[in-house]
């Protein structure tokens, strides 16, 4: 019985119940505090956030959705073809790779939150997102995005326990294990984006309206807001170092652990094939945390508007799509699953 067979039969077999259940309730205080905030701070001709995107410049709008258009489409068809070829190779149906594909398809929706409505912002004149479709625009961003990260946490300690307990990979790693890693890292995950939406939801915007971003990120909306917004930045700090630091310390730790081991295999092709199997994943890490932590671990006060638009261009939009590209060229196994799913598409 295959990998992703008897992980199939246990998601049947379990139901778990993520936060998405408390969608309609969100979305009921959101339109409640949507109509609340236009009566008191807005016309009804002015409801709602304006996104300024990468450029004000018109005639780099159509470059622009050209480039992106280009970039949304290698992401999606990409990550697609990695789902496809993984669950198409028995060969493949190991945690690794039950882990990358769980990744790639959050990629996918983690992409397709924010680049969509980029691309209709760069073909129109108003540029307009409603109060409730920017903090669910929101909700979502953060919920792929911080289960993005536990999932870069649960392939490093996958790499952690192949490499320093082989002869206990199958016990650690057994699919109920794996299926409750990203059950886990889902609820968790949502259950963070709710909190902070929630949070945003009570702040009053008295004044300015123009978001000076290509999507509702928390900072630039922050920004905006004519409340106290000094115990805001304080929780969201707070929150966001428990729920972001956590997988990437155990990301650390995970290599830290992986290093000592490595080092102590006494021949240099040893060591070397050891390091080989966990360079992809490095990586997918370095070009995700380099530019979340860039763009998140400061105080507003250091906010900078073009050098948090480039880094956050990093993560949204550029690593998903490098991320197929980075697996496929590096991994010898993805690039025979591959060629076996080419040979499928053409027979």
């Amino acid at each position: 019985m295959s990998y992703f067979y008897r992980l199939k039969l246990m998601k049947e077999a379990v139901l778990v119940k993520l936060p998405f259940t408390s969608l309609p309730l969100l979305l009921q205080t959101l339109s409640r505090k949507s109509r609340d905030m236009e009566i008191k701070n807005y016309s009804s001709s002015t409801s709602g956030f304006i996104l300024l995107g990468l450029s004000s410049n018109p005639q780099l709008q159509k470059p622009l959705f050209a480039i992106f258009f280009i970039m949304y489409l290698l992401t999606a068809v990409g990550n697609v073809l990695i789902i496809l070829a993984i669950y198409s190779d028995p060969r493949l149906h190991t945690p690794m790779y039950f882990f990358l594909s769980n990744l790639s398809f959050m990629d996918i929706c983690f992409t397709t939150v924010i680049v969509p409505k980029m691309l209709v912002n760069f073909l129109s004149e108003t540029k307009v997102i409603s109060y409730v479709g920017c903090l669910v625009q929101m909700y979502f961003f953060m919920a792929f995005g911080n289960t993005d990260s536990y999932l870069l946490a649960s392939m490093a300690i996958d790499r952690l326990v192949a490499i320093c307990n082989p002869l206990h990979y199958d016990v650690v790693m057994k699919p109920w294990h794996c299926l409750l890693m990203l059950m886990g890292s889902c609820s968790i995950s949502h259950l963070h984006s709710l909190f902070r939406v929630l949070l945003m939801s009570r702040l009053s915007f008295c004044a300015s309206h123009v978001i000076k971003h290509f999507f509702c990120d928390t900072q630039p909306v922050l920004k905006l807001s004519c409340s106290d917004t000094s115990s805001s930045q304080m929780v969201v700090m707070t929150e966001t170092l428990a729920v972001i630091v956590t997988p990437f310390l155990c990301i650390i730790f995970s290599y830290l652990q992986i290093i000592v081991t490595v080092l102590r295999i006494p021949s240099a092709a040893g060591k070397w094939k050891a390091f080989s199997t966990c360079g992809s994943h490095l990586t997918v890490v370095a070009l995700f945390y380099g530019s979340v932590i860039y763009v998140y671990f400061r105080p507003l006060s250091m906010y900078s508007v073009v050098r948090d638009r480039v880094a956050t261009v990093m993560y949204t939009v550029v690593t998903p799509m490098l991320n197929p590209f980075i697996y496929s060229l590096r991994n010898k196994d993805m690039k025979k699953g591959l060629k076996k799913l080419r040979d499928r598409i053409y027979r």
